[in-house]
């Protein structure tokens, strides 16, 4: 039995070695999987200090890292117990480091999960931890944010805002919505946030000994990403509307930026999205509007048709200049101390993302950071600039931007299988990504698609900077190490190539144009010589689990098998008011006909359904819907099912359950 060798090499490298085809092994995929993954990366403001959380087989740790020092790890838990650690967060100069133990990150105020399914459901915390001390817990909630003198702390739970300070925490005020966006005035008298109530949004302030709260000029609509100017003195935030149903493309306008006065909330309008493209707000995945010293309003625009980053004067305003442009999109975008903006992009290379610095007036960026891999999720610390790094080899871990060097000890997935970028063409013409796995072996082999979710994301050619898609890309190395030839399919609706693209004509409940991709991708498996055409399978989660479910329902003859992780099965939802009767109907009938269910009457193709019955993101019911379905019509189906687990498994036991599962299901109906 060719076993994966686990090493720890004293401020290097955890090595994982296996020679292919070790991945065949189930030992081996469970050392792949235990692969320590980094992420929740927070610096401090006034010196060069970083924390992250690190996530090693389940077993969550905070770790915390001076330029050039060894990192230390300052919490000691050590079960896969489905605790979530998240919200870190530096004090100014380093010395204390808050964070939350428990909850759902994604899900902060909602139901807490009991994914380990201990006798009574654990709480949710905010702990503080002084340097060289032990952690202390401060009070139930999350979001903890270090007030400019770093004495206090500032945290929130279910609309409440609490203070800690001189060793004890007390609530100041309470608010109709959830807290989100929480920041501290620089004079550390007030605190800024955002108001979330469903179907509306608004900025507020807060004076921090739970006096006056003034919100800025509530409107209609969402307004969000509120950014402080300087001074303090002025609030600048993005507003913006959802597009109804049936909307123009060229429609609107839906947003604009607005500049409110701190004291009274009057606002004005600084500048309004136009009509066509960009003209509906779409943000990155960190905060998307930024004040610089120099009087500018920094914020992400698609006008060109990719995402990127523009600038306008916060007090004239008038047209938008851009600080990056190319066909490429940005997926993040941070403002330094010295008015440079660091931004993650794909810019020279569609399928991995680096480091980039434009400043804020204007000029010509520059790329920071070289190599092999994609860097993501930049932070600074002290002034120097830090982030996530990955490759095909190294799993997400912490590095300076400076030469890549790493902040902790990295990981190593030895004689992995480099994915290859390839592309083709859809039936309709739309050029398509992917990231080929080559399967080991000789002759013609069986074959998989593998979807990602969202399906607002791209995958990326080595381990994705999320733990999701870390565990898919594990779980892809180990198939292509069986012998299955794996393509990792960027359909049409995903992020990275573009506005037309993500929001291409027909997608999702409007027809599911996105399956025209996977449907090629399928075909264009089956006519490589080194593939089994008749041996052709798909395995996605979520969104994509919808998508394997799609393919089976609709094209069994080339879908021979699936595992459908937490998938979508039905599309029918409540349509808006905004639309007559007869345009209802007709709408419903669409989401109808772009659900597995609308094409079940051709699924002959075995499935496995595999979902958490505690999922906030897809009903559980949608699984049980579709497992009845199959049932009444004798389609061979297996189910795994996690009692209170979550959309993301939280336990790294249930992670290698599933993945165990799936491959022994693909051997059984693909080999």
């Amino acid at each position: 039995m060719n076993l994966m060798r686990a090493t720890l090499k004293p401020l290097a490298a955890m090595v994982v070695a296996f020679a292919p085809p070790a991945l065949a092994q189930t030992d081996d995929l469970a050392a792949a999987l235990a692969l320590p993954v980094a992420s929740q990366m927070a610096g401090a403001r006034d010196v060069p200090r970083f924390a992250w959380v690190e996530n090693r087989a389940g077993v969550r740790n905070l770790w915390v890292a001076d330029a050039g020092q060894r990192a230390r790890q300052v919490t000691r838990h050590a079960e896969d117990d489905g605790m979530m650690l998240y919200d870190p967060a530096l004090s100014p100069d380093g010395r204390r480091l808050a964070y939350v133990r428990g909850g759902d990150d994604e899900f902060p105020d909602g139901k807490i999960p009991n994914t380990a399914s201990a006798a009574f459901t654990p709480g949710q915390q905010v702990f503080v931890v002084e340097d060289g001390g032990d952690p202390t817990p401060i009070g139930d909630g999350h979001l903890p944010v270090f007030s400019p003198d770093g004495q206090r702390i500032a945290f929130t739970r279910r609309g409440e805002l609490w203070l800690w300070q001189a060793g004890k925490a007390a609530r100041i005020a309470t608010v109709t919505g959830e807290v989100s966006d929480l920041k501290w005035t620089p004079d550390g008298k007030r605190l800024l946030f955002v108001d979330n109530r469903n179907d509306r949004a608004f900025v507020a302030l807060l004076d921090a000994d739970g006096g006056r709260l003034t919100y800025m000029e509530p409107a209609l609509g969402y307004s969000v990403e509120p950014a402080l100017s300087p001074g303090g003195d002025q609030v600048a935030y993005i507003q913006y509307l959802d597009p109804p149903a049936g909307a123009a493309r060229d429609g609107g306008p839906y947003w604009s930026i607005r500049v409110a006065d701190a004291a009274t909330g009057k606002a004005r309008t600084a500048w309004t999205a136009p009509q066509g493209m960009g003209g509906r707000y779409y943000g990155t995945r960190q905060h998307n509007l930024w004040w610089s010293k120099g009087g500018q309003l920094l914020f992400p625009w698609e006008r060109s048709g990719f995402l990127h980053v523009y600038a306008i004067d916060a007090a004239k305003g008038g047209e938008p200049r851009a600080l990056t442009s190319g066909g490429f999109e940005v997926e993040t975008f941070v403002l330094g101390a010295d008015d440079m903006v660091t931004f993650a992009a794909n810019a020279d290379e569609a399928d991995r993302r680096h480091f980039w610095q434009v400043p804020a007036r204007g000029g010509t960026a520059k790329r920071v950071t070289e190599g092999k891999g994609s860097e993501s999720l930049p932070v600074l610390a002290g002034g120097l600039l830090a982030g996530i790094a990955a490759d095909a080899r190294h799993p997400a871990h912490p590095v300076l931007a400076k030469g890549l060097a790493p902040l902790g000890e990295t990981a190593e997935l030895q004689g992995a299988i480099v994915p290859e970028a390839v592309a083709y063409q859809a039936e309709d013409g739309v050029t398509v990504h992917g990231q080929l796995f080559r399967g080991q072996g000789k002759g013609p082999r069986p074959a998989l698609i593998f979807v990602h979710g969202g399906p607002r994301r791209q995958m990326v050619l080595g381990f994705h900077h999320a733990q999701y898609y870390s565990n898919a890309y594990v779980m892809n190395q180990a198939l292509a190490a069986r012998g299955y030839t794996v393509l990792s399919v960027n359909y049409r609706s995903g992020t990275g190539y573009g506005q037309a693209f993500r929001d291409a004509p027909g997608i999702a409940r409007d027809g599911a144009s996105e399956y025209r991709d996977v449907l090629a991708g399928g075909h264009w498996l089956a006519a490589r010589k080194d593939v089994d055409p008749k041996k052709i399978g798909i395995w996605g989660g979520s969104w994509g689990g919808y998508l394997t479910a799609l393919a089976l329902a609709r094209n069994s003859d080339l879908f021979k098998a699936g595992a459908d992780f937490h998938g979508v099965h039905t599309l029918l939802r409540n349509v808006e008011n905004n639309l007559s009767p007869e345009q209802q109907a007709a709408a419903r009938q669409k989401q109808w006909d772009s659900s597995p269910m609308g094409a079940i009457g051709t699924w002959r193709s075995p499935v496995l359904l595999v979902h958490g019955d505690d999922d906030r993101n897809v009903d559980f019911g949608q699984s049980l819907l579709l497992a009845r379905e199959l049932a009444a019509r004798r389609i061979p189906h297996e189910e795994l099912v996690f009692p209170n687990e979550r959309h993301e498994f939280f336990r790294y036991a249930d992670w290698l359950t599933a993945y165990r599962r799936t491959i022994s299901f693909f051997d059984a109906h693909l080999k």
